[in-house]
């Protein structure tokens, strides 16, 4: 069985988190801040803590 790497795929989910971009502004949602932690289980499972930029975000 494969070991998990934590760290590497957490700086894949980051890398991926910079790639995404707030419909309003050309800002990705990793450098605006709305990422708090993304956390990596043993089990390869991944949780990311954030925010929306607004209440009335579609997304939400």
């Amino acid at each position: 069985m494969e070991e998990i790497n934590g760290q590497e795929i957490g700086e894949k989910v980051v890398k991926v988190l910079k790639s995404i971009y707030d419909p309003e502004i050309p800002v990705d949602i990793y450098e605006l801040g709305l990422i708090y932690d993304v956390m990596v289980s043993s089990d390869g499972d991944v949780k990311i803590l954030m925010t929306l930029t607004s209440p009335n975000c579609p997304v939400a």
